[in-house]
């Protein structure tokens, strides 16, 4: 049977990390908290568990955090655990059963991420898979009769593993915050961190964080560096962001970048709030009906889905259009991500 460290940063989990453990109690073999900080009851509560309490100064850097945690570990395998994560019975009893037939060549397991939307997170999937157990050190081998290399390709296994995610609170503020930070440091934001920080923005941001956030992606914009699907999220929060500032013409510059390079559901409903705005409801009827029929989401699934319809509905209402109003209300309240 393969063996399990299970490794965590918290701070400040006093309300949901018992709840955490205990779902994970008799799954791993050993428990290794980090703790970045706590004032809460958070260490006393872990102390409960596991004599396996570190204490790590915060540097901004959850990747640093997570390596020093990693490097604590002894067992075989790595389990990486946030505190709103929980098992149920049916998928403890499914983590055993894997821990049990577990392959020693398997080097990451992935397991299925579940309740993403019911906090506003970045994610547009109720269910996706993550990885989340990993083989602590990796065995290189060498392959191909020819010409032979180093297999350097970890072997994945997909597992029917569901974890609840049940945060208690968005955690939007700290996120932006820290991309924030990252921005005035002048560090440059790769292609998942730039495509992270336009999701958050459009699921979760307030237009506080889409003014703090112009200036980057309006640079993200001429960035030659920034392949066509980062220019696209680019233009999106640039003319949203714009639009909350009421810059008219920087609005349609970065509406119509998106636009002519085929465009998204997004920058169609913000065409659509534009001309509402305006009580151009005519107008705004042609772009929301884009986002709802003829477009596709980049950002954020919604744009494509219930948004435009709740405003498809009231400007059919402000036309004098009831009966249209209302099945584009129906539409609204009865559309769902599955």
């Amino acid at each position: 049977m393969a063996t399990i460290s299970l490794c965590m940063i918290v701070k400040n989990e006093e309300r949901i990390l018992a709840r955490c453990l205990d779902s994970l109690r008799g799954l791993v073999d050993e428990m290794i908290i980090v703790d970045t900080g706590s004032t809460d009851a958070t260490k006393r509560i872990a102390a409960a568990y596991t004599d396996r309490i570190y204490d790590f100064a915060w540097t901004g850097d959850f990747s640093e955090a997570r390596n020093f945690a990693f490097s604590k570990a002894e067992m075989e395998y790595i389990y990486s655990a946030d505190a709103d994560e929980v098992l149920d019975e049916e998928n403890r009893a499914a983590f055993l059963r894997m821990k049990e037939v577990l392959l020693p060549e398997i080097e990451i397991v992935q397991m299925y991420y579940v309740n993403q939307l019911a906090n506003g997170t970045i994610y547009n999937f109720d269910k996706e898979l993550r990885p989340k157990l990993f083989r602590r050190n990796r065995s290189f081998r060498w392959q191909g009769a020819i010409h032979e290399q180093v297999g350097v390709t970890p072997v994945i296994y997909d597992s029917e593993i569901c974890i609840q995610h049940l945060p208690e609170e968005n955690h939007k503020d700290r996120d932006l915050a820290a991309f924030a930070r990252l921005v005035e440091k002048g560090e440059f934001l790769d292609k998942r961190l730039h495509s992270i920080y336009a999701k958050e923005l459009f699921i979760s941001g307030e237009a506080k964080d889409f003014l703090a956030a112009r200036a980057f992606f309006r640079d993200s914009c001429k960035d030659e560096r920034r392949g066509e699907e980062e220019l696209m999220e680019a233009a999106c929060v640039a003319a949203r962001a714009a639009r909350l500032a009421g810059d008219v013409a920087d609005f349609f510059k970065y509406a119509m970048k998106a636009v002519v390079s085929e465009g998204c559901a997004e920058i169609c409903c913000e065409l659509g709030a534009y001309y509402m705005e305006r009580k151009d409801y005519d107008e705004a009827v042609v772009w929301l009906y884009n986002a709802a029929y003829e477009t596709e989401s980049i950002l954020d699934i919604h744009s494509s889905g219930d948004l435009p319809l709740r405003g498809l509905a009231k400007c059919c209402q402000e036309l004098g259009n009831d009966k249209q109003a209302a099945e584009y209300s129906r539409l609204a309240a009865a559309w769902s991500i599955t």
